[in-house]
Order: structure tokens, then sequence, then C-alpha cells
């Protein structure tokens, strides 16, 4: 018999590739999504993203629904209404600049709702969960690369970072309190690039939060240039440093996670490291997707954004110790899946 996966903000970008893998390899999802970070046309009964992924895994979801965490009825009717193995839990707000102006707003969605989420998986015996958590639960660190040994929580620079935390926290205790629960915490850095058909893939509602998004979209003409926050950080060329990770390397993660916590070997809590392990600067980015793309990309240097840290990159060796995963696609590979998507859907999901 197939398990049946919950993933809770499946519509999303890193939700809905998670999804395509997910349906790829033989188990049933149900999707619950508030359509925050996705987009559903009218007379679509789906979000597109979803809509896309079923044509690609030539298979149908279980079940899609839409919603909110904060509802606590309506994931109590989830729960009752279908037989769940699993949960993968993505649905969050996620920028860091939004959520140090809008803290209330993040602690509410973020850890009220996982809460939610939680008090009905409990209700229902269904203890077995991946969380999609977040380097910046790591704070401003004095080591690098991050391990999963390394404390949390203590200099959270962002309400984002804290919220993804206290979650942790709430896991860790939840585990504690009972043997049943198995829990996943994959620490993952920033998402970049899109499926190999480039048929899905990032696009932000509003002005992009991120890097790689603006930048295919100043590339596809649809902003003038990039605004790169901070030239005077204490890396080689004064610009912020991250891990990012190829989305399909990614969404194998969790793939690896899902068929390892349906094992009895994982009880308790386990936080994971998904990263390449290696720091790409902001400017190195923009060189690679410039050099991938045959695009120029013209780019300003303005302040840095609240919140931001100099440098987070990963120690991935755990990832591949526990889960048998390693991240297999560098920069170059980022760059041009990203932009293969970007330039064949330049509106992002929408038509016109």
């Amino acid at each position: 018999m197939s398990k049946t996966i919950l993933v809770t903000g499946g519509a999303g970008y890193v939700g809905s590739h998670c999804v395509l893998e997910f349906l790829q390899h033989n188990y049933n999802v149900i999707v619950v999504d508030n359509l925050v970070n996705a987009v559903k046309l009218e007379n679509q009964e789906m979000p597109e993203s979803l809509i896309r992924v079923e044509r690609l895994a030539n298979k149908k979801l279980e079940k899609y629904l839409t919603g909110d965490l904060k509802d606590q009825q309506f994931i109590d009717e989830i729960f009752a209404n279908n037989h769940i193995d699993i949960v993968v839990h993505f649905a969050a707000l996620k920028s860091v600049g939004e959520s140090v102006a809008k803290p209330l707003e993040y602690y509410e969605n973020n850890v009220s709702g996982t809460i939610n989420l939680l008090k009905s998986m409990r209700k229902s015996k269904v203890t077995k969960l991946i969380f999609s958590s977040s380097a910046t639960v790591y704070g401003d660190p004095e080591v690098l690369p991050l391990v999963e040994t390394l404390p949390t929580g203590q200099t959270c620079t962002n309400p984002y970072g804290r919220s993804k935390h206290m979650v942790e926290v709430v896991l860790k205790d939840l585990c504690k309190s009972s043997p049943e629960w198995s829990v996943m915490s994959l620490r993952y850095f920033n998402p970049v690039g899109a499926h190999s058909s480039g048929d899905i893939g990032e696009d932000p509602q509003e002005i992009p939060n991120n890097l790689m998004p603006f930048v295919t979209q100043v590339a596809v003409g649809m902003r003038p240039e990039l605004k790169i926050f901070g030239g005077d950080y204490n890396t080689p060329d004064g610009t912020g440093v991250r891990d990012y990770i190829h989305i399909e390397d990614l969404s194998n993660g969790h793939l690896k996670a899902l068929e390892q916590i349906t094992t009895e070997l994982w009880k308790d809590f386990h936080p994971i490291n998904l990263g390449t392990g290696r720091g790409y600067s902001v400017l190195e980015v923009i060189s690679t997707f410039e050099s991938a793309n045959g695009v120029k990309i013209p780019y300003k240097i303005v302040d840095r954004r609240p919140g931001d840290v100099t440098e987070l990159y990963a120690d991935a060796k755990l990832a591949n110790e526990k889960l048998g995963w390693t991240a297999t696609r560098d920069m170059y590979d980022m760059c041009a899946s990203a932009w293969k998507w970007q330039s064949k859907n330049p509106k992002g999901y929408k038509r016109d």
C-alpha cells in the first residue's frame, strides 16, 4: 500500500517541487495551501503549479484543499476525513525583511499555525512529521560551516528565524513528551533554480525577497535593475555569502527523508542540514548567471537589509550519513534552470 502524505504549503515554490517528487515515487499526496505564495487562475480548481505538477508526474493528487493552518476546525476535519501516514510541513511566511516589519503575523502564522497542525496530528495519532526548517535558526554564527550540533536560536537576527527556532523547540518538547513521535527538521539554505522541464519554478507574488527570482525578473525585463543589499560585508567582494541549493536537490532530500522516517529507526527529533557546503557571494551568483545564460544583469548596491547576516553555509555530512543524500548540482545548473523557467514563463504562472 502506498503511503499517504499530507503536504502543507504544497502549492508554493519548494512545496510544489517536493509534491512532484513524491508523486513520481508513488506516494499518495494530499495538499493544503492558503494561496499566499501560489497562483490560482480563474475557473481552475487548483493552483496552476499543482496542475502542472500533475501533468509532469502523469498522476493525480489524492486531494487538494484551500485553507489555513490558523483555522483549527479546518485542520481537524482534514485528519478526520482522510487517512494520513506522514505530514510534510512547508506552510510558512518566509521573508526575512517582512518578518522584521510584521513580527506578529510571522509568529501567528509560523508558530501558532504549526501548533494547530500538531494538535490535529496528535488527536488523529499521526506522529511522523518532516518539518521544513531553515538555516536561519543558527542566527549569526561564530563558526562555519554550520553543523547540526551548534546552538540555535541564540543569535537569530530576525523574527522569521526565531519563528522557525520556536517551532523546533516545540517539536523537541513534543518528542520528549511521547516516544511515538518521529520528527525530522530539515534545515536548508537558499533554494534556487527550477524543475528541468522549466514548467514549474519560483513565482513570487510581490517584489521578490530572494536573490535568484529578482535576478531572473531583471533578466526577463520585468525590473530595470537588481538591488544588492549591502556591499560592505566582511567577505572577499563585500557582498553577503550564502549556501544556495538547487530546488531538485532539495526535493530529493525531502524524498530521502520521507523514505527514512517510515522506518522504526527514526524516533525523536532529528535536525539535518540540506546544503551544498559551499558559499557563494551575491556578485558570484550574478557573474555565474550571466555566463550560464548570456544575459547581462544591471545592479546597484544599496544599504544592508535589516536581519541579514554576513555568511551562512552548511556542513551537510549528516544528510549523507543518515539519508544517503548529497547535493549534485552546482551554481551554473541553478542559474541555467532558473532562467529556463523564467524565460519560458515571463509572467510566472499568470497567463496575461
